[in-house]
């Protein structure tokens, strides 16, 4: 990837992006379209997208089109339910056409979920041959316990090893459902219950209280956060963010490792912002590693006095040393070939815990934390600007086809699911469901989906498009005073 995309580059990665986006409908309607026509029903539109076309074209009776509304797409079935509504009727002779069973209709509803089940399967039969880059961060052991913090107030301490959260084992920092962080995340209790393994005391449970920052009223709600962070190492400097910045006077560039600040080791980025924001303006040592030099001998100490910035925006008025720094830990990254089975396990398990999270009124989950279509493709694009993108493409069309496979099960109208369940009923029954009322249902449950669809993109949008939260003034444009000199 550039180091600064050009335009062209980027309209490049967006086009790609919507045809992903594209491939995965039209493999789920396929599987519709090729059942129709296998059980000999009514074909009148395949279109991707909603809306009135933009673009349409007939053939054989059936009229192929996009629509201008970007959120998923359709197969114009007429004997499966009154869709009329929500695909429009595009019907020219207006005459009755014969009922089918409600075999077929199980069957032509079955279809879409069952290919994109078969697109994630062979996508996952793809990685298990030419694999997938994995990042975790595999230590369960505390490196740093802000101040103040809910961690601090429990009495957990730097070095503690986590064994289980809440009863539930965890297997390292980041990087699995059973991590550290997910279990903190996704926890349903009033206070969180940290089995840990404290040298030179042995295995106890400490009980910690948990906070949730406030957040703008436009924004996701923020996540419960308890202060730790990982055993990680040595501090990266990830950015210079400022004109004139203090660390820049200092010597420091992009790629230097921060060893210590004022004689404490540097052990996670969280540390280190402590320690300069509690440092205040005054002088402190930092002892550090350039990039380019190896070794213990490489290590240089300089004195860096955190400045404020001229002409601050919001929330920077304080003293800083102009600089961001790596922040998810010692990342390990291995190149893996898991089964397909395994892979689409771990997308259930996933899904099941997403799921029970939301449905759960004491979990910090909801529906606002869920990505629709403006989210998915901020993912796909931040997905193919990162190394080794085609494999972890892959990776993510096992991910979001489970998904689309296993929600459209759901017994909803509308959803594939519903059209089951209500040829189930009429099978039972042994007569069709009430087409007004069918038709009425289904509207009520378009309005609720798109409702829904709505208010979740409006948490996609305002999200930086930077891969982080947030606004303000970006760091680019803070500007500290000269150097003084003599």
């Amino acid at each position: 990837m550039p180091a600064e995309p050009t335009p062209i580059f980027v309209a490049l990665v967006i086009f790609v992006v919507i045809m992903i986006f594209n491939l995965i409908i039209f493999i789920h309607e396929l599987g519709h379209f090729w059942a129709a026509k296998w059980r000999g029903l009514k074909i009148d539109r395949f279109q991707i997208w909603f809306g009135k076309p933009i673009w349409s074209k007939t053939i054989n009776g059936v009229q192929y089109g996009l629509g201008w509304i970007p959120a998923g797409g359709f197969v114009a079935l007429p004997q499966m339910a009154p869709m009329e509504a929500i695909e429009g009727n595009n019907r020219e002779d207006g005459e009755p056409l014969p009922p089918i069973s409600p075999l077929d209709k199980i069957i032509v509803a079955f279809a879409g979920p069952l290919f994109s089940f078969l697109l994630a399967l062979t996508a996952a039969c793809v990685i298990t041959v030419v694999g997938k880059p994995l990042e975790t961060v595999p230590t369960t052991i505390i490196g740093y316990v802000q101040p103040g913090s809910p961690g601090e107030a429990a009495g957990l301490k730097r070095g503690d090893k986590i064994l289980a959260i809440d009863g539930e084992p965890v297997d390292m920092w980041h990087g699995t459902n059973s991590s550290v962080v997910i279990r903190t995340v996704t926890g349903r209790s009033d206070k969180l219950t940290y089995s840990i393994d404290r040298p030179g005391v042995g295995k106890m449970d400490i009980i910690s209280e948990f906070e949730i920052p406030e957040t703008a009223w436009w924004q996701r709600r923020a996540t419960r956060q308890v202060g730790l962070s990982p055993m990680s190492g040595p501090v990266e400097v990830l950015q210079i963010t400022g004109e004139n910045a203090p660390i820049t006077n200092a010597g420091l560039k992009v790629g230097d490792v921060i060893v210590s600040i004022n004689g404490v080791e540097a052990i996670t980025a969280s540390q280190v912002i402590d320690q300069i924001g509690e440092n205040g303006e005054k002088p402190m040592e930092i002892t550090y590693r350039p990039k380019s030099e190896e070794g213990a001998s490489a290590e240089k100490t300089v004195t860096v006095t955190p400045t404020r910035p001229i002409d601050p925006g919001p929330g920077l008025d304080r003293p800083m040393i102009g600089a961001m720094f790596d922040s998810r830990g010692e990342v390990k990254e291995e190149w893996v070939h898991p089964g397909p089975f395994h892979q689409i396990k771990d997308t259930l398990q996933s899904m099941w815990l997403t799921i029970t999270s939301v449905a759960s009124p004491n979990s910090s989950i909801g529906i606002q934390h869920l990505s629709g279509p403006v989210g998915i493709g901020k993912i796909q694009y931040y997905t193919l600007l990162m190394d080794h993108p085609v494999n972890r493409i892959l990776g993510f069309l096992v991910l979001i086809n489970i998904n689309l496979a296993i929600l459209n099960m759901l017994p909803f109208p509308v959803l594939d699911g519903g059209h089951i369940t209500i040829a189930t009923m009429e099978a039972i029954a042994k007569r069709p469901v009430n087409f007004k009322f069918l038709e009425m249902i289904q509207l009520a449950f378009v309005f609720l989906l798109f409702g829904i669809m709505l208010y979740v993109t409006s948490k996609d949008i305002p999200d930086n498009f930077g891969m982080g939260g947030g606004g303000g003034e970006a760091p680019s444009k803070i500007i500290f005073p000269a150097p003084e000199t003599e």
